[in-house]
């Protein structure tokens, strides 16, 4: 450090968070503004003794966020109103509810990625990282396990002699000028620095370069494509491990999957009608899930009053109306076998929806027969 090298600030150090953090106080009763305290981990209370101000940073984070989620909504209206309109649900195409999570996200990361970045190079002049302080001993010590404060030079109050003796009177030790570094007299690198600019864009372009390289390619070769190309079968897909070129295997014959009783009437619906008895009791539950089932897996085909007027557009054939006189006398167990079995081209259900959920149809069918052929009794 050149002599001649004007003065940035002096420095004291001191022992004890307690000592720095009185000594702040001090500086600050004492009409110092330029100053800033120096310790190796976060002592509290530390602003309230400098009288520092507000972070304006709260403000940028405002803007920031206010422009996420401006940003966001305007995008997805114009989305979902002229690009790309869907209706999803019957929800209308402007459905605010299923664009908060956007909104936010946006919000959050513009607020976040921006205000840090309005930090790195508004308040420390990035790219600019010479600083008087680095390499000296006041930062070292400061780094390690001492604690210290440095009254700048462009205070308005500074007095290089004051100074020193307003230090020591707060029990400061190794008070030491700390001036700038001769190559450093332009304060660093400059944003706008054509070198600097270059070096940024040859990093820029290496970084993308890499990465794009790393996700599109490096990822997909051997061996980091075990997930993706895995010795597994796959269902719907042709496989070569078996004689029939085919993936997906029927059950084992003979075999029960666990928590399922076998059905001993298959191709059995005379015997199913006779010995099949409904093991639930007409509720009202049972009733409510045997409608809810039936809505679901019932009425695409047979309408939703069992009248065989499907819900599907062209379908062909539509099923016999669940009304006639031939199934309001087939038993329950003879509704319950059909469910089960299936019967021409209607399939089994077996495996869509449980046995007590079948038995549970089978009433809610009684229901639609007895509302559709009700009797003078059960108007009264």
């Amino acid at each position: 450090m050149s002599t001649s090298s004007p003065l940035y600030a002096i420095t004291a150090l001191f022992d004890s968070p307690d000592a720095v953090l009185h000594a702040a106080e001090e500086t600050a009763k004492a009409g110092y503004t330029k100053f800033d305290v120096h310790t190796p981990y976060p002592v509290h209370g530390m602003d309230h003794a400098m009288r520092l101000k507000t972070s304006r940073i709260g403000i940028f984070a405002f803007v920031f966020g206010s422009l996420g989620v401006l940003s966001a909504v305007a995008l997805i209206t114009w989305v979902a109103l002229h690009e790309y309109p869907l209706v999803i649900g019957g929800k209308p195409f402007w459905a605010w509810p299923a664009f908060v999570p956007v909104s936010f996200e946006l919000t959050v990361l513009l607020a976040s990625v921006l205000s840090t970045v309005t930090m790195i190079v508004f308040y420390f002049k990035f790219p600019n990282n010479a600083h008087p302080l680095h390499d000296t001993p006041y930062m070292k010590a400061v780094s390690s396990d001492k604690f210290g404060i440095a009254i700048q030079a462009n205070d308005p109050k500074f007095d290089e002699k004051s100074v020193r003796e307003f230090l020591k009177s707060v029990h400061g030790s190794a008070i030491e000028p700390v001036a700038y570094d001769v190559e450093d007299l332009d304060h660093g690198q400059q944003l706008l620095d054509a070198r600097f600019l270059a070096v940024l864009a040859v990093v820029m372009f290496v970084v993308a370069s890499g990465t794009y390289f790393t996700l599109n390619y490096a990822m997909y070769l051997p061996p980091f494509d075990f997930m993706m190309e895995q010795n597994k079968l796959k269902a719907q897909k042709p496989s070569e491990l078996f004689r029939d070129g085919k993936g997906m295997r029927p059950p084992v014959e003979g075999t029960i999957a666990r928590g399922f009783i076998p059905y001993a009437f298959h191709g059995k619906a005379d015997e199913a009608g006779k010995m099949l008895v409904n093991p639930l009791l007409a509720t009202a539950p049972v009733i409510d899930r045997g409608k809810a089932k039936y809505l679901t897996f019932c009425s695409p085909c047979h309408g939703n009053f069992g009248a065989g007027d499907s819900r599907l557009r062209g379908q062909f054939p539509n099923p016999p109306t669940l009304n006639s006189d031939k199934v309001r006398n087939w038993s329950d167990g003879s509704i319950f076998h059909v469910i089960t079995d299936g019967q021409n081209v209607m399939p089994s259900y077996a495996s869509q929806i449980s046995r007590d959920d079948r038995w549970a149809i089978v009433h809610y069918i009684r229901v639609l027969q007895r509302a559709q052929n009700a009797k003078e009794a059960d108007l009264r």
